[in-house]
């Protein structure tokens, strides 16, 4: 907006350029407060600095290895309920310990947010878990033993799944705070 020029966008219009839930959630990442600058180019990328799409992206990962699993069908059924029996102790690399400690916090973290009326928090968080889960996968290209789907191993691989499901569960749960839609594959 200008108001010298005497231009403006809508938020129709920005809603009808850029999607309802780039739009939600870039504007959940200011505080109230706080001057909001819209970075038109930046919503709409798919990079790492646009956090929606950061986030979104880390959620549609996180579906296509629980879809990959299924698929598969050596690990055994791939749902919350038989997820939420898998054995974790095989989950110590640095990088799963991070995301498990990073999940852990979510409860706090909603409470915290609405306890102080700061729904970028939540924003914020989402995006911390994002990179955290990002990280991972990013350590399993590079080590194979580190990889979510191990067809030597099926306990591991059973632990590895019960993180990625709770990971996009906690994902889905904060987006659907934000009012925001989770993506389960990317285009």
């Amino acid at each position: 907006m200008s108001k010298r020029a005497g231009t403006f966008v809508t938020l129709r219009d920005l809603i009808d350029e850029v999607g309802r839930d780039a739009v939600r959630f870039t504007m959940l990442t200011r505080k109230s407060d706080a001057q909001m600058e819209f970075d038109l180019d930046l919503v709409v990328a798919q990079k790492r600095d646009n956090p929606v799409f950061y986030v979104q992206y880390a959620h549609a990962r996180c579906r296509s290895v629980l879809r990959a699993a299924a698929e598969d069908g050596s690990y055994g059924a791939v749902d919350a309920a038989t997820l939420s029996t898998a054995a974790l102790d095989s989950l110590s690399a640095d990088a799963e310990m991070a995301l498990v400690r990073r999940l852990a916090e979510w409860p706090r973290m909603v409470e915290a947010a609405a306890l102080a009326r700061e729904p970028h928090r939540i924003a914020f968080y989402l995006a911390d878990v994002a990179a955290d889960f990002h990280a991972l996968w990013n350590r399993g290209r590079d080590d194979a033993a580190l990889r979510f789907l191990q067809a030597e191993d099926v306990d591991a691989t059973r632990a590895r799944l019960a993180l990625v499901a709770s990971t996009a569960a906690v994902i889905r749960s904060g987006l659907a705070v934000m009012g925001v839609d989770p993506v389960e594959e990317m285009r």
